[in-house]
């Protein structure tokens, strides 16, 4: 009978792969610190996101695989998470610390493009993940209301005041338009002026390091789109829409948009997908038409992430600055943004090994 050593464990454990990257865990080199202690093993799993939504799926396969060994008693895999860094690009600037950038975007508004936004960034951030949330939606900024940061003041530092500090809740850092204006004071710019705060929020704040930048995009396909694409190596863009077909027909064209811009699209979001009534959970009502999502992404190739259905507690996290998946994280809406925030990290953590 062969000793048990790290050699053999590792040796057991090459066939496992992860089942996004399609790649053996060794190779990948996700199997770390291996240590016997008689029939006791020991060893870490690291993952390419703390949001990994196969997570268990993966440490039990690495457990059956290493109790096939003889003489193994126990196994015990402590789980850790590495975010892969995005590849840079020769004719795009990155953001020092920021290991991805990916943008949540819509071909219309209201289509609550920043309630999925949000609730994202914040289910990221509950997994562990290290995540900012930059505001790009110049003329109608609202996720600082929706993050509970209504009345925060963005610090400026630098005797030239050239650097802001993000605002924080939720674990989740925030760069808008809102902390820099009235809250009555309009935006009326020319796409100069836009192109030029976008790149002051990706390239002169104090970011730190971030696992994820969640970019809110305003509703089209317009200045703010071209900029981030033009400007920074993205891991990807989300497309939210709702089932009904004017939103749709504007989703196919945001869609093709990154696409001609060369960005990886990393799937389609369905919100307000059916309403359940409070006092009638056990029931629900198509308002906006069914299926229109997943039928869009099969037409177009790309994944469907999720459906979000419509809850009167959604509205109101928003409303009241508490996200619902930290408000009401049992509601069907809050399980669908978890899963689709997993989905994101998972799609994320291809593009960055492709």
């Amino acid at each position: 009978m062969r000793m048990l050593d790290t050699e053999s464990i590792l040796e057991v454990l090459r066939p496992v792969q992860d089942p996004e990257l399609q790649k053996s865990l060794v190779e990948l080199n996700m199997i770390r610190n291996v240590k016997v202690d008689g029939g006791k093993i020991g060893f870490t799993l690291v993952l390419t996101t703390p949001a990994c939504p196969l997570r268990e799926f993966i440490v039990e396969d690495c457990e059956t695989a290493v109790k096939k060994l003889p003489g193994v008693e126990s196994v015990e895999v402590e789980v850790t998470a590495e975010t892969p860094q995005q590849k840079s690009l020769p004719d795009r600037q990155s953001v020092p610390g920021v290991k991805n950038i990916f943008a949540i975007s819509s071909g219309k508004g209201g289509v609550g493009k920043s309630s999925v936004a949000v609730n994202v960034a914040v289910a990221l951030a509950q997994k562990g993940a290290k995540v900012g949330l930059l505001d790009a939606d110049i003329y109608g900024p609202n996720c600082p209301n929706m993050l509970g940061l209504k009345d925060a003041n963005i610090m400026v530092k630098g005797d030239k005041g050239e650097i802001l500090e993000p605002a924080f809740n939720y674990g989740v850092k925030l760069v808008s338009m809102a902390f820099l204006i009235d809250p009555d004071q309009p935006v009326i710019w020319r796409g100069p002026m836009l192109n030029g705060i976008i790149r002051q929020f990706l390239y002169q704040v104090e970011w730190g390091e971030l696992d994820y930048l969640i970019v809110d995009m305003p509703p089209g396909t317009g200045d703010a789109q071209l900029t981030l694409a033009q400007a920074v190596p993205m891991a990807g863009a989300v497309i939210v829409t709702t089932p009904q077909t004017v939103s749709l027909l504007d989703a196919r064209r945001g869609l093709k948009m990154f696409q001609q811009l060369g960005v990886n699209l990393l799937g389609i979001v369905e919100n307000m997908s059916y309403f359940i009534p409070p006092d009638m959970p056990e029931k629900s009502y198509d308002l906006f038409g069914s299926g229109g999502g997943e039928r869009t992404a099969t037409e177009l190739q790309v994944p469907l992430l999720g459906c979000v259905p419509l809850e009167i507690a959604l509205r109101e996290g928003g409303d009241k600055g508490m996200p619902i998946v930290i408000a009401e994280p049992e509601s069907e809406s809050a399980k669908a943004l978890v899963k689709i925030a997993e989905q994101v990290a998972a799609k994320v953590s291809i593009a960055a090994f492709a």
